[in-house]
């Protein structure tokens, strides 16, 4: 994994269901039906990996699933 632009990761999310909820400074909060948790993307130009990696697992997704939903 590498970082990437916030907009890249958003998309991810919002192709597996997500939908924009709020936000809060440079914090964009997403929310799901299904998932008890929100996933929260910062809007940098590249966020971090660690962030990359809690985020899928906030969500629920497999890394398989990341990035086929990346791609």
């Amino acid at each position: 994994m590498t970082p990437i632009h916030w907009n890249e990761l958003e998309r991810v999310f919002i192709a597996a269901g997500f939908r924009f909820a709020r936000q809060a400074g440079s914090h964009r909060s997403y929310v799901k039906t299904a998932v008890l948790r929100t996933v929260v993307i910062p809007t940098y130009k590249e966020v971090p990996v660690s962030i990359i990696r809690s985020n899928p697992k906030t969500a629920g997704l497999s890394r398989d699933d990341y990035f086929r939903l990346l791609g």
